[in-house]
């Protein structure tokens, strides 16, 4: 069961027991308003910041402290999350009672966590030029990549569209067109801004928060924090349909339909969120896979996904060109059925005993632990143990499974199709 408590302003320490692993984890993530403004250089902070920092600058001496500490193992990452992004930093290593010399290793492990968040590598009171030339070039060339992957392309293309200016909308990995004012002072800013603003999740799972807890509130005795107000939920309007085409080289054409809620998801919702995915389309038994893909073949992946912070479900499939608007109509066709046709018990109770098993198996790894406990931290309800959800999921009924389809209204569908042959011939 998770522990969590304010231990400053905007400052939460989380403990998460994790007796049966040999293993502890420790995750500073850092919550702040997206900015499109600032979205570039927020992608390239992470790459920045994952090379080194004061004491340990150089990316082979970190390599080599890392593998002393009987192979821990490092990741920055940013993500976005509904109007916010995060920024979270993690290290793994083995509990300090497997030290053969009796180490420390929790004071080691925060150390290292701290100094990267707290305490860069900076060169005449910024970043490294060098560095950020090098990272930079990294994110330019995923950024020119994203084409290559048409499916990834037409679900962005299409969340693009959906969420248009929202601040919802903003790029994870930033804007290719922004990258060139991305300097190492404007990076600099950008972090020292963020350690200001942002809303800390300190989580530790088997480690000693006492000693996690004491280093951090030394750091945060240097920073003069205004912790900023965050939107914890959205939803996008309801709207007429829009559709989008772009032809491109390709054989397999890729459809992504989204849908809005229309008003927010409290955290009490989530439960029956979860059965009603997993009939429409979330599972090897729903809705999409047995009937658009399996029984119609007219896609050869057909799947639907919800995001609750933001009340808005996807649907992407892979199809032939000629079957595109077949695949749309079937589609659709499947989420009216649940709603106004019959549900058997077998399929409801199919679906549900595949969610309960991944609860069950949430307590298998620290990273599902952490994920787990960090979404429900999130949502801002009360944090329920995987238990407790499951509970609440066994009393999920039909009738709510079908409030919850009837609610989606379908916003906006994007297809990436072939070129035809005189489209090659120009």
């Amino acid at each position: 069961m998770l522990q969590r408590e304010q231990i400053a302003p905007g400052v939460h320490l989380n403990t998460i027991p994790a007796d049966k692993f040999n293993r502890c984890r420790i995750s500073l993530h850092f919550r702040f308003p997206a900015s499109k403004e600032k979205a570039t250089n927020h992608a390239v902070l992470p790459l920045v910041l994952e090379r080194g920092y004061a004491d340990c600058p150089d990316m082979t001496q970190l390599s080599r402290k890392l593998a002393r500490l009987y192979g821990a193992a490092l990741s920055v990452e940013t993500s976005m999350q509904g109007a916010s992004r995060i920024l979270s930093i993690s290290i793994t290593g083995i509990k300090d009672q497997y030290a053969l010399a009796g180490e420390n290793l929790t004071a080691e492990y925060a150390a290292i966590a701290l100094g990267v968040a707290f305490d860069p590598y900076f060169e005449n009171g910024c970043f490294s030029e060098e560095a950020v030339t090098i990272e930079k070039d990294t994110l330019a060339r995923q950024l020119q990549s994203e084409i290559n992957d048409k499916r990834l392309y037409c679900v962005r293309q299409a969340r693009r569209k959906f969420f248009g200016d929202s601040p919802a909308g903003v790029e994870r990995d930033g804007y290719l067109a922004d990258l060139p004012a991305v300097t190492p002072k404007t990076l600099t800013e950008a972090y020292q801004e963020l350690l200001q603003t942002a809303q800390l999740d300190v989580i530790c799972l088997g480690a000693d928060q006492s000693v996690v807890c004491d280093m951090i509130l030394q750091k945060l005795q240097k920073i003069d924090r205004k912790p900023a107000e965050l939107t914890l939920r959205m939803a996008m309007p309801a709207q007429e349909v829009q559709r989008f085409e772009e032809k491109l080289d390709l054989v397999q054409a890729k459809l992504c339909m989204l849908f809005t809620w229309n008003q927010c998801v409290e955290p009490e919702q989530m439960n029956a969120f979860r059965l009603a995915m997993s009939l429409y389309g979330g599972s090897v038994t729903s809705r999409l896979f047995l009937n658009v893909r399996e029984k119609q073949s007219l896609c050869y992946y057909c799947g639907s996904r919800f995001v609750s912070p933001t009340a808005f479900m996807m649907v992407d499939s892979g199809v032939e060109p000629a079957n595109a608007q077949k695949a749309e109509a079937a589609i659709l066709h499947e989420l009216n059925q649940l709603i106004t046709g019959p549900i058997t018990k077998e399929e409801l109770e199919d679906c549900r005993r595949g969610i309960l098993s991944g609860m069950a198996s949430v307590g298998d790894s620290l990273a599902s632990l952490e994920n787990w406990y960090y979404n429900e931290i999130l949502r801002g309800g009360q944090v329920q143990t995987p238990e407790q959800s499951a509970e609440d999921l066994r009393k999920v009924t039909e009738e709510d499974v079908r409030r919850i389809l009837a609610g989606f209204h379908h916003s906006v569908s994007y297809l990436v199709t072939k070129k035809e042959e005189a489209d090659h011939a120009e």
